[in-house]
């Protein structure tokens, strides 16, 4: 599939140079559970064919806190050796986030070994009531360690999952402190007032990602710059026609019924990973990738009524 290129517009020159749409990538397995590595510039290259600028790899989606470090580094080493067969400007995020302060460094300082474009930090999960004088300690430790000059770092907001949340006011707090290399957050909350609130708040001037497909829409016009989603794995075209149309002044409510519907498709029959590898070998013809324990595999059964029900809603193109 070929996209069109995009006029030259006051929206776009407000954007930041890491706008668009992102994959939050699923991790390739073999039975044994280590990562398939041959599989890695395959579904890269899927990703990138079906409209996604990028992709964020060992995030929620990508199973990342399953992993040990050493599988980590062997994947994203895989991913940059792809990107000669990937479109150029291709981006590559790595999810580097742990509860361990020295293992997030570690992780972060070598993603940017490696040539990994930027970041998606987690907060230190296991701490849950730790606070916002802790928070940003921890994660000015990670930039001034662990982030060179032009690396970009995201704070990944997903509260739900990590029990920890952030505020307006630490990320002014950390953007002030580190304008360089602090670009701004994945926001996973899921929460219409969430999204407004950054808009309102930042406007373009740090990088948002949206993380919630229902919401694109609404968060693009509050001043997001484009997404990462688990579902950009399965409907990424439809996720580019809502960033180009706001591109252009004219939203495409038809692309955001689609992704609204798959939204609620995914929702049904979760967790996702599982159930995204599970479509993907249906839909694509990739093999059935194992996922990591305590994960299980989605069921045959689920897996083909979601299919079906995605495609009547013709949420899958």
């Amino acid at each position: 599939m070929k996209y069109p290129i995009i006029q030259y517009n006051d929206r776009m020159s407000a954007l930041h140079p890491f706008s668009g749409v992102y994959a939050a990538a699923v991790t390739p397995l073999k039975p044994d559970f280590s990562p398939d590595l041959d599989a890695i510039q395959p579904l890269l290259e899927i990703l990138a064919r079906r409209g996604c600028h990028g992709a964020l790899l060992m995030g929620t989606t990508g199973e990342g806190p399953s992993f040990s470090p050493e599988e980590r580094f062997t994947l994203w080493r895989s991913a940059t050796q792809a990107r000669t067969g990937l479109p150029p400007g291709f981006r590559l995020l790595a999810g580097t986030g742990t509860p361990s302060l020295d293992e997030t460094v570690t992780l972060t300082r070598y993603a940017f070994d490696l040539g990994m474009d930027g970041v998606v930090v987690l907060p230190p999960y296991y701490f849950r009531k730790a606070t916002e004088e802790g928070l940003f300690l921890w994660f000015s430790e990670v930039i001034r360690r662990a982030v060179p000059a032009g690396g970009k770092i995201l704070f990944y907001d997903i509260p739900t999952v990590s029990g920890v949340s952030i505020s307006l006011d630490l990320l002014a707090r950390l953007k002030d402190a580190f304008p360089d290399r602090f670009a701004g957050l994945k926001d996973s909350s899921a929460s219409q007032n969430q999204a407004q609130a950054l808009g309102r708040r930042f406007g373009h001037d740090m990088l948002i990602l949206n993380g919630t497909d229902r919401l694109f829409t609404e968060a693009l016009q509050a001043g997001a710059s484009g997404c990462i989603t688990a579902l950009a794995n399965l409907v990424s075209p439809d996720l580019r026609k809502v960033w180009e149309s706001f591109l252009l002044g004219a939203p495409d409510l038809e692309a955001q019924t689609h992704l609204n519907s798959a939204r609620d498709v995914s929702e049904r029959y979760q967790p996702v990973a599982p159930l995204l590898k599970g479509l993907l070998a249906l839909r694509f013809g990739f093999p059935l990738w194992a996922v990591k324990p305590p994960l299980l595999p989605s069921p045959v059964e689920t897996v083909e009524l979601a299919l079906r029900e995605l495609e009547a809603a013709g949420s899958l193109s």
